[in-house]
């Protein structure tokens, strides 16, 4: 009877290892490329940057800029020419809808934060919008000096603009409004006019209406979506069942943004967890610490953080510092 019992325990404990051994296998990066071949998301193309850890939900970042090092303004297309030229893969951008059904390309809720305008991007047509000094606001010494203003004068751009000044590049859309109105406006009059090849270029992300991204999924299946509920419910899901190397459908065509203090509890982690979000048309995009307020890779040391062999994506506030 003990030796029937010694035999069981023995049996089961086996069966554990090998269990345990194979999902370790199955989600080790150990036998992956040791090559760190990562690619570089530019936010807002090349920007003035300001000490994330002040701000908040309604923080005028134009207000508390560093002492400018370069002389570029975000969501401008000087600005998305010196990111790309300086090595960033993809730019990032904000759209807002405008009183003539045009897409500006500006970031903020209320004119006043950049602009000597005042009220909101929807209030004016585009050629309207065009007048406004999108530099005017900008100081590092709390209004003793304004180094840029008169210099974003009609710098503001139309999505369309960008488009063609860029026709190759990859862009990541922010839709700020977040109203199914204006991701209608995103597809109907700009995205549905692209080629398939085109439009793989092209992600859009938010954090509202998910009316309008079931709208955009509608029209075009495989364009890579993100808003923070897509995310967290898809990466729950993963977590449940990813140990097996099944990927839920729900990750499928996106794109993930991921704190590099939490990325590290997926399954997979970092290389194989990569290449099954390539598999699906998903790409992955790692931000610094916790993610909240868009924090990047913003200096040479930064980049020590970077997990070896890692070959997705990270995101910068500044592709100048980080590609020299």
């Amino acid at each position: 009877m003990k030796k029937r019992q010694g035999r069981r325990i023995y049996i089961i404990l086996g069966v554990l290892i090998i269990f345990v051994g194979g999902v370790w296998l199955n989600n080790s990066s150990l036998f992956s490329s040791k090559d760190t071949n990562y690619r570089i998301l530019a936010h807002r193309g090349l920007a003035q940057t300001f000490d994330i850890s002040k701000v908040e939900n309604d923080t005028n970042t134009a207000e508390m800029i560093y002492p400018p090092e370069h002389p570029y303004l975000e969501n401008t297309i000087p600005s998305m020419k010196a990111a790309f030229d300086k090595g960033a893969d993809i730019v990032e951008l904000d759209i807002k809808l405008t009183k003539d059904n045009q897409l500006a390309v500006f970031h903020d809720f209320t004119l006043e934060y950049r602009t000597d305008g005042k009220g909101e991007v929807k209030d004016y047509t585009m050629e309207e919008l065009k007048k406004l000094d999108v530099g005017y606001r900008y100081t590092s010494d709390k209004g003793a000096s304004y180094p840029f203003r008169g210099k974003g004068i009609g710098m503001m751009p139309s999505l369309d603009e960008v488009f063609a000044a860029f026709p190759t590049k990859e862009f990541l859309i922010h839709d700020k409004d977040g109203d199914l109105e204006t991701t209608k406006v995103l597809w109907d009059t700009y995205l549905s006019k692209m080629s398939t090849s085109q439009l793989n270029h092209i992600t859009v992300y938010g954090d509202g209406d998910s009316e309008g991204f079931e709208y955009l999924r509608s029209k075009h299946p495989e364009l890579k979506l993100l808003t923070k509920t897509m995310m967290k419910n898809a990466l729950l899901k993963y977590e449940l069942v990813g140990w097996t190397g099944y990927i839920p459908k729900e990750l499928h065509n996106m794109e993930l943004h991921l704190p590099l203090n939490y990325a590290k509890y997926l399954w997979g982690w970092p290389n194989k967890f990569v290449d099954r979000m390539a598999s699906v048309n998903t790409r992955v995009v790692i931000v610094e610490g916790n993610g909240k307020w868009s924090e990047g890779f913003d200096t040479k040391e930064s980049l020590d953080k970077i997990p070896e062999g890692y070959q997705g994506y990270i995101w910068t506030n500044r592709v100048d510092r980080i590609t020299k």
